[in-house]
């Protein structure tokens, strides 16, 4: 059997364990209403939590920010491919977070995969929630360091691990938001821990930025960090832009002096060609848009409180989850697939979610809401899946 041969036999065991995974062509623009193959959706599936990937008022920046800056980058940030509105979008971004200074990377799984790498090493060891994004899992087997990955949000397992490691370098690493849990990370615990035992601490905060915390600052924001902590250096929190922002990239914000070094040292940073300036005149008219959008905000937690209250399932689970990430536990993956494929054929489009994503046993459809979404549209959804449930 050539090499080929063995990557068609690895697709059909795809195939027959039910995790092969699809691409559907939209024909519209980033809505909950979705055009494919000529036939309308209902969409649940996107990350854009406040609705602001379609605002006209982004599109408009973007487009002016092309005509002002051209379409590409040229360069690396640190060769010639810095622009002056590059630079006030990081500056926006450090105060909106509350730190001393923000670094823009093009993508969240760059920040984390070069991050990591740079803050520990050989001989060092990483403390990481067993449900963190694959971003933080390959970050950290790039750093070479230890690897203790601690159960999901279990505090005194890591208490144990912290207490345990003689490792000249330690850091924490975790979601704030969890991608397909929608749970929350202990943060302020977190933080503790930290501190007691001298190791760096890095939240992703993907999934909160621009949902949780005053004016959508976030997770860390919500708990009250960093505060006025004396070793708030220690902290370094990342964002993603491509969710809640509606635009695209992710940035790194933390003390000046960790953020210059972070900046000097990783790789997917000064490797990479800039992000084209067109896309931080965006970002800078969504920063204001996020400030501004405590009513979307609570539109969004209407719409979750009554998905919550709508679903009365016996069988199949919804995690408890404060966030737009509302996940309903099914178990097995046919099973998920099967539902997932009957409300589409109802005009639903609920991704059905499969390991290695998801841990086995657990495939679920992971329902995202948005800002965008209506009441009618979440009475259809709960309507449609309450009706399958009893059906099966």
């Amino acid at each position: 059997m050539n090499q080929l041969d063995r990557m068609r036999a690895a697709l059909d065991a795809l195939d027959r364990d039910h995790l092969r995974r699809i691409r559907r062509d939209n024909e519209q623009p980033c809505s909950p209403h979705v055009l494919i193959d000529g036939k309308a959706y209902l969409a649940f599936c996107s990350n854009d939590y406040l609705g602001l990937a379609g605002d006209p008022r982004l599109a408009e920046a973007l487009a002016e920010g092309a005509r002002r800056w051209g379409a590409g980058a040229g360069a690396s940030h640190l060769v010639s491919g810095h622009y002056t509105v590059q630079h006030d979008l990081e500056r926006r971004l450090a105060a909106f977070a509350g730190r001393e200074r923000a670094l823009v990377f093009p993508a969240g799984f760059m920040a984390n995969c070069g991050i990591v790498p740079v803050l520990t090493g050989r001989g060092d060891a990483i403390f990481a929630d067993r449900l963190n994004h694959a971003s933080l899992i390959d970050g950290m087997l790039l750093s070479n360091a230890k690897a203790h990955r601690y159960p999901h949000l279990d505090l005194a397992a890591l208490e144990r691990m912290l207490a345990a490691s003689e490792a000249p370098a330690k850091l924490i690493v975790s979601d704030a938001v969890f991608s397909m849990d929608g749970d929350v990370a202990p943060l302020r615990e977190l933080m503790a821990l930290a501190e007691r035992f001298d190791a760096w601490l890095l939240i992703d905060d993907a999934h909160g930025f621009g949902v949780l915390g005053p004016q959508g600052r976030g997770a860390l924001a919500e708990a009250g960090l960093p505060g006025d902590a004396a070793e708030s250096w220690r902290l370094i929190q990342v964002g993603t832009l491509s969710k809640a922002a509606g635009v695209a990239g992710a940035f790194v914000a933390g003390a000046d002096e960790v953020v210059e070094w972070l900046m000097q040292k990783t790789r997917t940073y000064i490797f990479t060609t800039g992000s084209p300036p067109a896309l931080a005149q965006a970002l800078l008219a969504s920063i204001g848009l996020i400030e501004e959008g405590d009513e979307r905000r609570a539109r969004l937690a209407a719409l979750i409180g009554q998905l919550t209250a709508g679903l009365a399932q016996k069988r199949w689970k919804l995690l408890p989850s404060r966030t737009p990430i509302q996940p309903l536990i099914v178990g097995d993956n046919a099973t998920a697939l099967a539902l997932a494929a009957a409300l589409m054929n109802e005009g639903l489009w609920v991704p059905a979610i499969r390991p290695p994503t998801v841990p086995p046993g657990s495939a679920r459809l992971r329902i995202s809401l948005s800002a965008a979404h209506t009441p009618d549209d979440i009475d259809r959804l709960t309507e449609a899946i309450n009706r399958q449930e009893s059906c099966s």
